[in-house]
């Protein structure tokens, strides 16, 4: 099979293809021969070692993917071979061939194109956790979304839509006529101090403020809170640019992250949460699977719309990696076997 590579922490360059015999399963693992998964901005900051808790080299990136299962560990009994089957993995999904524990596989139904299914299993799955799970967004509430016309920021307009929430969302100018086709009111980040337009539009504040930046900006997310709001930092894309690591952006998310939890940690009205989902899936498989089953009526219903960049094969993961900044606007770039 083949298998994609990061031998060392670097930029796209340090990508590169291998092959080698297929993987066997173990216990309580199925492995799925893949048909879809996908280069991300956490692959990235993987690559560029950027990445809170990330692997160390050599490893092979992939958050997600969908497969069909081919082969079966000792003690597994809920899946069988040809399943088709989505996975949360983190790192490990760009290959031909996966294992992955059957406990953390969802299934999938073979009717749906598995590049619009994966946005479900690791984007989709982030908006609508973070809206319901962690923040507990009801209908009515108004949500401060960064990164509006980014690949989780537009499911964070879908599903709050969907659900009732009023939006504002942080764009370029550029982007505005995209944002404001989703439902959200639209504020220009590079000529726009946000902080000040969230209260001219609001009076006294957002209910929720969802933040991919971390640093500087959360505090001033944590700022744009009405009394009982909730700040939900789930990122650190400041830390990369141009594909490589950005140092003095690791610090500035370390410090300014750091001051804005003890800020809610002494707060009586609002409160800081971190999401991460990879963590809550481990925590909370159950509400993963019933999360995931929501997703996929909300796409049966036309009310979401994952959008793919560009298909390619295995062997551009490379040429995937320097697309990544130029499509983050655009959809995602899904490698296929």
């Amino acid at each position: 099979m083949k298998r994609v590579v990061v031998d060392h922490f670097g930029g796209p360059e340090v990508v590169s293809v291998v092959e080698e015999s297929d993987p066997k399963p173990g216990p309580g693992e199925v492995r799925a021969r893949v048909l879809a998964s996908r280069v991300s901005l956490s692959d990235a900051q993987m690559r560029a070692g950027t990445y809170l808790g990330g692997p160390k080299p050599p490893f092979t990136p992939g958050y997600e993917l969908v497969g069909v299962v081919d082969a079966l560990g000792e003690s597994c009994s809920r899946l069988h071979v040809g399943d088709r089957v989505g996975a949360l993995t983190q790192w490990g999904a760009n290959a031909e061939c996966v294992c992955v524990p059957e406990k953390y596989a969802v299934a999938v139904p073979e009717d749906i194109d598995p590049a619009e299914v994966l946005s479900l299993v690791f984007i989709y799955m982030t908006a609508y956790q973070m809206l319901h799970r962690a923040a507990k967004a009801v209908p009515g509430e108004t949500v401060l979304v960064h990164g509006a016309a980014g690949r989780v920021g537009t499911a964070v307009l879908e599903l709050a839509a969907a659900a009732g929430l009023r939006v504002y969302g942080t764009a370029s100018a550029d982007d505005r006529g995209a944002v404001e086709k989703l439902g959200a009111v639209a504020i220009d980040y590079r000529h726009e101090d946000f902080l000040k337009r969230v209260r001219e539009l609001t009076g006294d504040g957002v209910d929720v403020a969802l933040d991919p930046f971390g640093g500087t900006t959360a505090l001033r997310s944590f700022r744009a809170l009405r009394r009982g709001g909730r700040l939900v930092i789930y990122g650190r894309q400041n830390t990369i640019v141009n594909g490589r690591k950005n140092w003095p952006g690791v610090f500035e998310w370390y410090a300014g992250t750091a001051a804005v939890a003890v800020w809610g940690l002494l707060s009586r009205r609002r409160r800081v949460l971190a999401y991460r989902v990879q963590k809550l899936r481990i925590r909370h498989q159950d509400w993963f699977q019933e999360d995931f089953r929501a997703l996929l009526e909300l796409l049966r219903e036309g009310k979401i719309h994952p959008v793919v960049a560009e298909r390619l094969p295995l062997s551009d993961a490379r040429k995937a990696h320097e697309m990544l900044e130029r499509t983050a606007a655009t959809g995602k770039l899904v490698l296929v076997s």
